[in-house]
């Protein structure tokens, strides 16, 4: 039956392929979109989340982190809190002797400038203003040099860390080493003390076109910003969630809030921004299936369509069939088994260049791609299954033919 439906589908290559268009476009639509968006949470969740927050880490923030932007009733709450202070830090500190670090950052809107030695310059640097412990939080590692050290905090130092792009753009054409080179931010001079190694880039965003000042010089040049961050690493991930409750208990006593009343601040993991990407890519997880269920409709009635046709044109084949013993069943489960061949055979090749289309994303942009096993065996599920709904009316009036009216058919 199979090798029949095979020679059948093999016998009619261009006739067959056009057939099975609309269903490899649907199933290749898709197995790509659901590629590209686990792709994408995947890399929220190992590179971009790890990036901002870092490994193991959390944060205590005035506003909790959100991609997109607050209503107004939600700014009007964030505006009244009070700024994240390095009082609130010490609190923080003290409750978790047992932290890895404990850091202190410039927070939003953390502000951006260029960069000039000599006759270069380069635009647009993100200038963050941190603590020692704020390298330790980052996973910062040192290509060259020291990180910024306590004493330059303590003393308002004009130093800074630079990241390896930094670098890499002003002294690597010619040779010299960054250390000990004075470059002006904002305006104002700052020798460079340190270069971190590469990062690399996150969605073709630079993880390391930075520049690093000790927060109280950073203050002398920008003036406080509307908050600061506290940054908690541990050393085991384990130690993240009751040391964020330990925090938030500090932090409570600290600013004296009273029972039942909500928080003041928000403490954040990276998990906070991995879940706000989820909510994004719910949105496109439920638009794909009803413009994949177009597709796969289409498809279906197309495949309907060539069935009947197939049946019109095989009638004296189906009259010969009957006349020889051949059971209405048979034919039936004959022409049924020749249309769910012919849609698994769309949902193959659509799980095929849907991977290819992934690939081929993956490689020329920077958009990860992932296949899920899930995503695959959804796809062939749906092409086998409009074989089935849509090869059963064909099927059946095949079945019903008269042998007898059958075989006089030219």
């Amino acid at each position: 039956m199979l090798g029949t439906a095979l020679g059948e589908i093999l016998g009619n290559k261009l006739r067959s392929f056009f057939t099975l268009l609309g269903i490899i476009v649907s199933v290749a639509f898709l197995v790509a979109v659901v590629a590209i968006i686990q792709g994408m949470n995947a890399y929220v969740k190992e590179n971009i989340a790890g990036a901002v927050i870092g490994a193991n880490a959390f944060q205590v923030r005035r506003t909790p982190l959100q991609i997109g932007l607050f209503d107004d009733e939600q700014w009007e709450r964030m505006r009244r809190r009070p700024r994240v202070t390095a009082a609130d830090a010490g609190a923080v500190r003290a409750a978790l002797p047992d932290a890895a670090a404990v850091a202190l950052s410039s927070g939003w809107p953390t502000p951006m400038s260029d960069v000039i030695w000599r006759d270069q310059v380069i635009g647009d640097a993100l200038v963050f203003g941190v603590t020692p412990e704020y390298q330790v939080v980052q996973d910062y590692r040192f290509e060259r040099g020291r990180p910024i050290s306590a004493v330059d905090v303590l003393q308002r130092r004009p130093v800074c860390v630079v990241g390896h792009e930094i670098a890499q753009k002003l002294f690597g054409d010619v040779g010299l080493d960054a250390i000990g080179q004075s470059v002006r931010v904002a305006g104002q001079r700052c020798e460079i003390v340190g270069v971190t190694a590469p990062k690399g880039k996150v969605l073709g965003q630079s993880f390391d076109g930075f520049v690093m000042l000790p927060v109280t010089y950073h203050e002398t040049l920008y003036g406080r910003r509307l908050t600061a961050t506290i940054s908690v690493k541990m050393h085991e991930a384990a130690d993240v969630a009751p040391a964020m409750a330990r925090a938030e208990e500090a932090l409570r006593v600290h600013r004296r809030l009273r029972p039942g009343t909500p928080n003041t601040f928000s403490v954040e993991t990276a998990d906070a921004l991995v879940d706000f990407w989820k909510q994004l890519t719910k949105v496109l997880f439920s638009i794909i299936p009803a413009m994949v269920a177009i597709g796969i409709v289409v498809g279906g009635i197309v495949i309907m369509n060539i069935m009947l046709m197939s049946v019109s044109e095989r009638t004296r084949e189906i009259g010969i069939r009957k006349a020889l013993g051949a059971r209405a069943r048979d034919i039936e489960r004959q022409f049924l088994a020749e249309a769910i061949v012919l849609s698994s055979l769309g949902g193959v090749l659509g799980v095929l260049s849907g991977w290819v289309f992934a690939f081929l994303v993956a490689t020329v942009s920077p958009l990860p791609a992932r296949i899920t096993a899930w995503s695959v065996g959804a796809a062939l599920l749906l092409g086998s299954g409009v074989g089935v709904l849509f090869g059963v009316y064909p099927a059946r009036r095949a079945a019903r033919l008269d042998p007898i009216t059958a075989m006089r058919q030219e």
